[in-house]
Parts: structure tokens; sequence; C-alpha cells
């Protein structure tokens, strides 16, 4: 049960109570193991380098240029790059009349601000009219201890019933390079949840490639199957490694493009006979990938031995280290593993 934010922490009223650390554990915000190899700053990098090649791309960032990754953008390019303020529906809005003037806009925020406060202003000046700009967003799901205003954990549920809008959700700094030549490629607005700063690699070494609206089978497994997107697939993999020393053999299948869904291979590998399904997200188990991996299954008619969420709650979460947090929500490679262990 989370702390209401009315009560006052005991310790500031007592002073032989233990101060808390100054240096907050919210701090902790890396979603890299300490062993783990990474790639700095690749949503970036990645659009910096498709620019020299696409001078109609343009960058804008609602005061967060260095907590997306677009300032490694806007300092290769800083003639089309454009710093909005704390004004996202500004940000949406300018992006769109860029885009009626033949520009690429590619907009970015935090996924809270652009799906709780622009939703409006993306619905009707960008999907309606279908204009070509990209909004790239950091912080999806649980990828930051501040806490509920800056964790997005509803945002796919927000964003996937908006005609027009392709919704993306890489895995890693591999997909996210291959990801942004793909969505620019793609005429029509896109969402993309973004992973920043040092991201982890991972799909490097399963020889995988981005094609937008596709699911990838990354390995297969007789005993169940993974079905996943986002940083949830790091986690599959990792969890499905520590269930093969149980003998459990676990599938794993990539799901980076939210909507529209690959609804072909996703049938076809749940109609695989005897496997529980097990579908696992970084967001709320409410309208995101797990919901829309069920209705395909119910509308294709096809019965897996079993269905299972990972996901995250119907609720407000804590603050804190993300390691904390993402044992104690279920994300932990370890929650993971034994989450289907239980299930089997």
């Amino acid at each position: 049960m989370r702390r209401p934010k009315s009560t006052r922490p005991a310790w500031l009223d007592d002073r032989n109570l233990p101060r808390p650390n100054a240096k907050t554990s919210a701090m902790i915000a890396s979603i890299a193991g300490p062993d783990q190899r990474t790639s700095p700053a690749p949503f970036g990098a990645a659009l910096a380098r498709l620019a020299e090649s696409k001078p109609e791309i343009v960058g804008l960032s609602a005061d967060l240029s260095k907590y997306t990754d677009l300032h490694v953008f806007a300092q290769k390019h800083p003639d089309r790059f454009y710093q909005m303020g704390m004004a996202e529906q500004l940000l949406m809005m300018a992006s769109a009349g860029l885009a009626r003037e033949g520009f690429q806009a590619w907009a970015t925020t935090y996924a809270v601000f652009a799906a709780r406060r622009a939703y409006d202003f993306i619905c009707l000046a960008i999907a309606e009219e279908n204009l070509d700009v990209k909004i790239c967003c950091a912080l999806p799901g649980l990828t930051t201890g501040y806490g509920p205003s800056h964790q997005a954990t509803e945002d796919l549920a927000i964003f996937r019933g908006m005609p027009n809008l392709t919704i993306v959700d890489p895995c890693d700094a591999h997909e996210i390079e291959q990801a942004v030549p793909a969505v620019s490629a793609h005429k029509g607005p896109v969402y993309m949840r973004l992973l920043r700063g040092n991201v982890p690699l991972v799909l490097d070494e399963y020889g995988y490639r981005f094609e937008l609206g596709k699911a990838k089978m990354l390995r297969d497994g007789a005993d169940t199957l993974i079905i996943s997107s986002g940083l949830m697939t790091m986690r599959a993999l990792e969890a499905a490694e520590l269930l093969r020393k149980d003998n459990v053999s676990a599938a794993v299948l990539h799901v980076p493009t939210i909507k529209p869904l690959d609804e072909a291979t996703i049938l076809k590998e749940a109609g695989k006979t005897g496997r529980p399904v097990v579908v696992a997200e970084n967001h709320t188990l409410i309208g995101g990938l797990g919901e829309a991996v069920a209705g395909a299954l119910l509308r294709g008619g096809v019965h897996p031995a079993g269905f299972k969420q990972i996901a995250l709650p119907d609720q407000f979460l804590e603050a804190g280290a993300l390691p904390t947090l993402h044992d104690m929500y279920g994300l932990s490679a370890r929650a993971v593993a034994r989450s289907i262990r239980d299930a089997l």
C-alpha cells in the first residue's frame, strides 16, 4: 500500500529517527545490469546520422533534449533543432505545423507528458490529419523511480485507440538504432517509446533485424511461449535462461510494434499445441500488449494451454530505485522466471 501524500514522514518530527540518505535512490535510473554491454544515446545518434541524408528532418523538445537524447541531434544540427520550453501542447502543434510545410518533425518529451497533457493535440492536429510526425518519448512504463508524476504506466492504453497512430516499443540500443530509419520511412504519425542514456545491447546477439509491424522469434522452446515488447523482451530472455537451469524450455517472441499488431505471427506461435502463453510488458495490465494479444487469440480462435499476463498493477506505483521497484512489481528477470515457473 502506498503511503498517502498527506501522511508526514515520521523522521521529520522525531530527531532521533535516522534520516534518509541525501542521495535519493530514485536517481538509480539505469535498466542495465552492472556488467551489461550498453550503447550511449542510441536514439539521438541514430537520428543525427539519418538527418545527414534527409534534410527534411527537424527535432523538437519540450525542455528535455538532454533527457530524451535529442541533444545529440541538436549538437550536430543546431539549425534544425527547436526548443519549445515546458509546453507539450505547443510542442505537438508546432510539430504539426512543420509537417504541413513538408518537414518530418521528431517531437520528444517524457511519455507521461505526451500521453496525459498533449493527447487532444496529438489526436486532432496530428493523427486525424495523418501528418508525418514522430513522437518519441522517454520514461515509458516503469523506467524511472520518480513516482506516478513521471511513470507512464498507461501510455499504450491511452494511444492504442487513436486512429492512424503507429506504436513502437523497442527493446534495446540495437533495435532503437534500426527503428529510427524504419520509422522515418513510414509516412504518418508514430509514437515510439524510448530507452535513453546508456541503453543495454541485447538483440545483436540474436542476429535480430527490426521490421516495422513484424514480430520476431528470438528463441524457441517447448514448455511455454513468452510474448513481450520493449525492455521486457530483455527480461524475458534473461528469465528464459534462468528457467533453462530448471529444465523449463521457454520460447520468446518479441513484438516491437504494438500497433498494428502482427497477429499472424502471434497466432501461428500461440497455436502450437501444449504451450501456455505468457505476455510480459512494461505497462499496466489494462489496455496494453497483454490485452491486445488476448483479443487477437480470441478473434483468431486460438486457445493456448494457458494465458498469463506479467505486467504492472492497476495502481499508482511507488517511487524508489528501479532495481527495487522492478523486483517489487514483478518486472525483474528473477520475478518473471518465478512467475512463469509458478504458472506451469
